[in-house]
């Protein structure tokens, strides 16, 4: 109804989990990447707690789009499945009938069905969501799963997302064994007032705005408290908001709009809300443990795609320009802010002087620049390393060409690249920056960037995991 009156193409705020509109800041981008680390290179189970609306399912669909294409994903949604009922509906996903007759056979069945994905080079993840309303008996049965190995690997990997009663089921006596093969615990921790204001923004540019800052301090303070920086209290009150500006022909959302959407909204106080803080710091750190490993590996955005044009990548979902605060950064960024002691804002977007390409310049269409990258491409040593700083869908062209008209005067668009890929059976295409020797190098690079233009999302990748 609204987006029209605000420029939208889309509306920002839906509840329902959109992967476009992923927001990385406030550690959802370093807590995704350590997710990805943590499934791909270790054998334990991974558990992700957090409120109700907190995004965990946002996260778990994002999972599911950036994991490596040799990994095969189980999502399991329904909560109420009994632990026989689990067994099918795993091996119903992996299209492997079991028979019927004794438990023991069944699990047999699927273990063998694994052992022939384990052969040919290919990794199963099972995603549970909403783990907490599982029954024990039912979380017995996971455990039992996560037993199941060939003679050096485990054959399942399990992720387990859930409300923090999971962590209270985990801490009772008939649980300790599972909580024992747990090995990467994560909070996702309710936004804080300094990430909503980037929040609002980021998702209001995602679905199309391009004016000033819509929504006022004190709406922005009104939101912080009322949602207690749960994302989804912060878009039910947004869309409400927006919907209130627009009965009132207003451009700009302040204290009136927030405070009848609050009234509408009737949200209820969320319990043990002094309890929260600290399990969220131990979140944190254990994130950053794990982002740190992960970092030092260089094993962020594995991917196992073909070498040879069109580029097949793990991808991340698109951003517009936004400016993220040092939390709302990736993890390569936000190891270089781990490193300092202390971290200015983020400086104004300005030109750079010398290597900056005029506007009044004719720039290359998309389809130059898609035409010079795969011969890039074809030169360019494996080793070598770039910046990526923007990946959308395949039909998304003015989305790109606005992204780079946006950087003109702060980035040399002779070092942009534009390819195009194919992920999961969707076609996307990607905006990338740069040609650097080492990582250290493409880093340092990044770092100067993002004081130079702040930018939503950029991080370092290989040339090798593009092809």
């Amino acid at each position: 109804m609204y987006l029209d009156h605000f420029g939208l193409r889309e509306a920002p705020f839906r509840i329902t989990p959109h992967t476009e509109f992923f927001f990385a800041g406030a550690h959802r981008g370093a807590t995704l990447e350590a997710l990805i680390y943590a499934i791909t290179h270790d054998e334990g189970i991974v558990k992700v707690s957090g409120e109700v609306g907190s995004g965990k399912t946002m996260l778990c669909r994002m999972l599911l789009e950036k994991l490596p294409e040799n990994v095969e994903t189980v999502y399991l949604a329904n909560p109420s499945l009994s632990r026989d009922e689990i067994l099918y509906a795993i091996a119903e996903e992996l299209q492997s009938p079991l028979p019927e007759g004794h438990p023991h056979m069944q699990l047999r069945s699927l273990q063998d069905r694994l052992l022939d994905i384990y052969a040919s080079g290919r990794q199963v993840v099972i995603m549970i969501d909403e783990a907490h309303a599982m029954p024990p008996e039912t979380l017995e049965e996971i455990r039992l799963l996560s037993n199941l190995e060939s003679n050096r690997h485990k054959l399942l990997h399990i992720v387990l997302f859930g409300q923090p009663e999971l962590d209270e089921h985990l801490s009772g006596m008939g649980m300790r064994q599972l909580k024992e093969r747990i090995t990467h615990n994560f909070a996702l921790e309710p936004l804080r007032r300094s990430d909503i204001g980037n929040y609002l923004m980021f998702r209001i540019r995602a679905a199309g705005y391009h004016g000033p800052d819509l929504f006022t301090p004190n709406a922005i303070q009104l939101i912080s408290k009322a949602s207690e920086g749960l994302t989804r209290r912060i878009n039910i009150l947004a869309d409400k908001a927006l919907l209130s500006a627009f009965s009132e022909n207003r451009h700009l959302i302040d204290s009136k709009q927030i405070k009848a959407a609050i009234r509408d909204a009737q949200f209820n106080p969320m319990r043990d809300g002094n309890a929260r803080p600290k399990a969220w710091i131990a979140g944190a750190a254990v994130l950053a443990t794990i982002a740190v490993l992960a970092y030092l590996a260089g094993s962020y955005h594995s991917s196992s795609a073909p070498a040879q044009p069109p580029a097949r990548a793990a991808e991340t979902p698109a951003t517009t320009s936004t400016d993220p605060t040092p939390e709302a950064r990736p993890p390569v960024q936000a190891l270089a802010a781990v490193a300092t002691i202390s971290q200015a804002p983020p400086a104004p977007e300005t030109e750079i002087p010398t290597s900056a390409t005029p506007v009044a310049e004719k720039l290359p269409s998309l389809a130059e620049r898609i035409a010079a990258t795969d011969e890039w491409l074809k030169k360019t040593p494996d080793s070598h390393f770039f910046i990526q700083l923007l990946s959308t869908d395949g039909n998304s062209y003015r989305d790109v060409e606005l992204f780079l008209e946006s950087k003109a005067r702060t980035l040399d668009l002779q070092q942009i690249h534009v390819y195009r890929s194919r992920l999961s059976g969707r076609d996307r295409i990607g905006v990338i920056y740069g040609d650097y020797p080492s990582s250290e190098a493409a880093s340092a690079e990044l770092a100067r960037l993002a004081r130079i233009s702040p930018m939503s999302g950029p991080y370092v990748r290989s040339v090798r995991k593009l092809r």
